[in-house]
C-alpha cells in the first residue's frame, strides 16, 4: 500500500486515528520531543505506538528507513511489523535491541576494528564447561544453566570479571559456587570464547557499545540513520541496553517509551523499571501519557487486578509514588463472570478440578486456543498435561518445539512454495482454499479428527496455517496471494513469530507474558510458590505479586485462582493460600504480608552455637546450619551425600531454578549428617522451613532409606 493510495482513502487524521480513545490519540498525535507513554495491561499501547508511527510517516514528519522501533522479543518486533505494514508503513524498521545491535556491528566491524566478525555462539553451555574444566571445578547441566544465567546478568548490568565481586556480593551461590569462584569461571569463560574466536549475545550489545564510544565517525553515521526511537516494554530495558540507547541518541530527545512499572517482572535478568521511573527526571519538558482503558479484561477481572496492587507502595523501586503509583485500570468490556476460587485437596486434586472447568468451558463453545494454564514453575506441568489427556483435551506446552520446527510445518512451507510456481497470480480460487488444497496431502482437513496423539497435534498446526491465510487476507485485502503469503511464513519463522494453535496452553507465568486468552486458570497459588519460597526480602516479593498481576490480566473473560492443601494425595495439609490472596478470595481480609510489608515471619529453627564434634565456637551461617566446625571431617557417608545431591539436581531441573534453592550444600550436608528418620526430625534442621519441608520432606526420606539400603 502506498502512501498515496493510503491519503486518497480519507484524510490522515481520520484514517489513521478515527479509531483511537482519546489518551490513545494523544500519544498518536504527539510526534516529537521526549514522550513517556504509561500503558497498563490491556489498554492498546502497541495500536497506539503503531498509529504514532503510522501518522508520523504519513505525514512527512518521520523519514521511515530513520525511525527505530525496539521491543524485546523477535515475536513482538514481528507483530509491529505487521501492524505497519497493514497501516501502509511497512518501511520502517521494527528490531529487537540484539537485533539492531547486531546488524549495526555486522555493518561497522570491517573498520572499526578489522577483519571478520567472529562466530555468534547460540549457546554457552559447552563454553562454560570448558571454562570450568580449567579451574578444576565439578559441574553439571543445573550448575552450567545457572552460571549462564549469572554471568548474563553480569553482562548485561555491565560488570567484568575484574569488578563483578564487588558489585555481586547479594547474589547467593549461583550454581553452588561461591562469588570468588564464579568470578574466576566468567572470566575462563572470557578467554575461551577469544580462544575460539566466538562472541555470545551479552557481547553483540557491549561491542556496539564499545564501538560508538570510541569511534565517533561511527556514531555520527548511525545517528545519522536514526533520528527518532521508540522503545516498547521500555521497563524491562537493562543498563546495557540503556546505555546502547543513549548512544544511538547522542543527546538528542527525539524518544517514545513505553511501559509499565507494575508489569516488570524480569530482574532476575538484569531489566529495571528505574529507566521508566525516571524518565520524567531525565527529560524534564517530556510529555507523559496514560493509558488506563482496558479493553482485554471484563470489569471482575480488572477490579481483581486493581485490588491487587492497591497495597503496594509503588509501581517499582522508587520513592516517588506521585509517579510511580500502579496504573488504576478502567475496565471497558461489559460484565462477565466473577473470577472463582477453589481450594483442592492436593496437586492431583487440583489438576483434575481444573480439566473438568476446562472441558465445560470447551463444551459451552470456548476455543482451545483460548484457554491457559499458568503456573510458578515449569516444573508443576506434568500434573496439568497428564488431567488434561485423562480428560481428551489437547494442549500445546509453551516453550517446547517451536511451531516452525515441526516437520508437518515445514514440510507444508514446501509444498506451498513450490506451488507458488505453478498458481498464477490471477488464481481463481481465494488464498484460503488454495492454502486449503495444498495442505490436504499432508492430512489437513475441514473438520478436525476426533482422536488426539500425534495425528491431532499435526492438525491442528495445518489448520493454524490456513487460519492464519485468512486472517492476512482479511487484514491485507483479497490482492494478498500466495506469494506473498509464502514470503510472510519466511519472516515469521525467522522471527518465531508462530500463528495460534488450537489447543490449550501450559505455560509458566513468566512466558505468558504480552498473551492473552478468553479463559486462564491460575494454578498452584500457595505460599512457597506464589510466591515463590526464594523470594526472602520485599523487593523479591513485591516481584512475586508483579508476576500475578501479569497473570490476571492476560485473562479477557474467564478467570479461575486455585491452590491445594497437600502436595500428594494422603499428604499433610500445612498449605496455605498464597497471602497476595488475602483480602482477595471471598471470607478473607488482607494481612500485613498482603498489604505489601514484607514476607511473613517464619519461624527458623535455632542452630547449635558450638561445633558438636570439637565444641569450637561456630563462626559462619553454614557451620551454624551443619552443627559443626569446617575443621572438623564430616560424619556423613558418601553415599547418601551424592544420593541426595543427584536428587536435588533432578528436582531442580524439573522445577527450573537454582539447585541451591532446593537446599544449599550446608543444608544438603546437614540432612546427611543426621540421618533424619521422621518430618518432625527434619524440621529441626536449620535451612529446612515449613514450606520445603512441605515440598520436599517426604522425597527427602525416600532419598535417605534407599541410599541407606544400597
Amino acid at each position: 500500500m502506498t502512501t498515496q493510495n493510503f491519503d486518497s482513502a480519507a484524510s490522515l487524521e481520520d484514517r489513521i486515528l478515527g479509531g483511537l480513545d482519546a489518551e490513545q490519540r494523544e500519544v498518536a498525535s504527539t510526534l516529537n520531543g521526549p514522550l513517556c507513554v504509561l500503558a497498563g495491561a490491556g489498554t492498546g499501547k502497541t495500536r497506539a505506538i503503531t498509529h504514532r508511527i503510522a501518522y508520523g510517516v504519513h505525514s512527512g514528519v518521520y523519514t521511515p528507513q530513520r525511525l527505530l522501533a525496539v521491543t524485546f522479543t523477535a515475536r513482538a518486533a514481528a507483530e509491529m511489523r505487521s501492524r505497519l505494514r497493514d497501516l501502509g508503513a511497512g518501511n520502517v524498521q521494527a528490531r529487537t535491541f540484539h537485533a539492531a545491535a547486531l546488524r549495526q556491528l555486522q555493518f561497522f566491524w570491517p573498520q572499526a576494528v578489522g577483519g571478520t566478525l567472529p562466530n555468534l555462539l547460540d549457546h554457552k553451555a559447552q563454553m562454560l564447561a570448558e571454562a570450568a574444566r580449567r579451574l578444576r571445578l565439578s559441574t553439571d547441566r543445573a550448575s552450567i544453566r545457572d552460571l549462564a544465567s549469572e554471568i548474563e546478568w553480569a553482562k548485561v548490568s555491565m560488570l567484568t570479571p575484574a569488578n563483578y565481586l564487588e558489585n555481586a556480593q547479594d547474589r547467593g551461590t549461583p550454581g553452588g559456587f561461591d562469588l570468588t569462584a564464579v568470578a574466576r569461571v566468567f572470566q575462563s569463560y572470557e578467554d575461551v570464547k577469544t580462544d575460539r574466536n566466538v562472541i555470545d549475545f551479552e557481547d553483540v550489545l557491549l561491542i556496539t557499545v564499545g564501538i560508538l564510544q570510541e569511534d565517533e565517525k561511527v556514531a555520527a553515521t548511525v545517528r545519522e540513520q536514526y533520528r527518532h526511537f521508540v522503545v516498547d516494554e521500555y521497563q524491562d530495558v537493562s543498563p546495557l541496553q540503556q546505555r546502547l540507547l543513549e548512544l544511538w541518541l547522542g543527546g538528542r530527545d527525539e524518544l517514545c517509551v513505553v511501559g509499565d512499572a507494575s508489569q516488570t517482572i524480569y530482574s532476575f535478568t538484569g531489566a529495571s523499571p528505574k529507566h521508566l521511573l525516571d524518565f520524567k527526571a531525565r527529560y524534564p519538558q517530556a510529555n507523559v501519557v496514560k493509558l488506563i482503558r482496558d479493553y482485554r479484561s471484563t470489569p471482575q477481572v480488572v477490579k481483581l487486578a486493581n485490588d491487587l496492587l492497591a497495597g503496594r507502595r509503588s509501581g517499582g523501586p522508587v520513592a516517588d509514588a506521585a509517579w510511580a503509583a500502579p496504573l488504576q485500570l478502567v475496565a471497558q468490556r461489559p460484565a462477565g463472570p466473577a473470577p472463582q476460587f477453589t481450594e483442592c485437596s492436593d496437586d492431583e486434586a487440583e489438576a483434575a478440578t481444573v480439566a473438568q472447568k476446562i472441558k465445560a468451558l470447551l463444551d459451552a463453545g470456548t476455543p482451545a486456543s483460548e484457554v491457559a494454564v499458568l503456573f510458578r514453575t515449569n516444573g508443576q506441568s506434568e500434573a496439568y498435561e497428564q488431567a488434561l489427556a485423562a480428560a481428551g483435551i489437547g494442549y500445546q506446552l509453551r516453550g517446547g518445539e517451536r511451531f516452525f520446527a515441526r516437520k508437518e510445518v515445514r514440510d507444508a512451507i514446501l509444498q506451498l512454495r513450490a506451488a507458488t510456481r505453478a498458481v498464477s497470480a490471477e488464481a481463481p480460487d481465494p488464498l484460503g482454499q488454495l492454502v486449503r488444497d495444498i495442505v490436504a496431502s499432508l492430512g489437513y482437513t475441514d473438520s478436525p479428527p476426533h482422536n488426539g496423539g500425534a495425528l491431532r497435534e499435526r492438525w491442528e498446526s495445518l489448520a493454524a496455517l490456513v487460519a492464519l491465510a485468512d486472517e492476512l487476507v482479511q487484514s491485507r485485502g483479497p490482492e494478498f496471494g500466495l506469494a506473498e503469503f509464502v514470503n510472510e511464513l519466511q519472516e515469521r519463522s525467522l522471527a518465531q513469530h508462530a500463528p495460534t494453535v488450537q489447543g490449550v496452553t501450559l505455560a509458566s507465568l513468566h512466558a505468558a507474558k504480552g498473551l492473552e486468552w478468553d479463559a486462564v486458570f491460575l494454578v498452584g497459588l500457595s505460599e512457597g510458590l506464589m510466591p515463590i519460597s526464594f523470594a526472602d526480602s520485599p523487593e523479591a516479593v513485591d516481584e512475586e505479586r508483579r508476576l500475578l498481576y501479569v497473570g490476571i490480566t492476560r485473562a479477557r473473560e474467564h478467570l479461575s485462582l486455585s491452590w491445594s492443601t497437600a502436595r500428594t494425595p494422603g499428604g499433610r495439609a500445612n498449605r496455605k493460600p498464597s497471602r497476595f490472596l488475602d483480602g482477595l478470595r471471598p471470607d478473607s481480609v488482607a494481612s500485613s504480608s498482603a498489604r505489601g510489608k514484607g514476607p511473613a515471619p517464619r519461624r527458623k529453627a535455632a542452630a547449635p552455637a558450638v561445633c558438636r564434634v570439637c565444641g569450637s565456637m561456630l563462626s559462619t551461617g553454614a557451620e551454624r546450619k551443619v552443627g559443626r566446625c569446617n575443621s572438623c571431617p564430616p560424619s556423613y557417608e558418601e553415599q547418601t551425600f551424592e544420593a541426595l545431591r543427584t536428587w536435588r539436581r533432578e528436582t531442580a531441573l524439573s522445577a527450573d531454578v537454582p539447585a541451591f534453592v532446593v537446599f544449599t550444600d550446608a543444608t544438603l550436608t546437614a540432612i546427611a549428617e543426621a540421618k533424619p528418620s521422621s518430618l518432625e526430625e527434619l524440621a529441626a534442621l536449620a535451612g529446612v522451613g515449613p514450606s520445603k519441608l512441605e515440598r520436599y520432606g517426604e522425597d527427602v526420606l525416600r532419598v535417605l532409606i534407599e541410599s541407606t539400603s544400597l
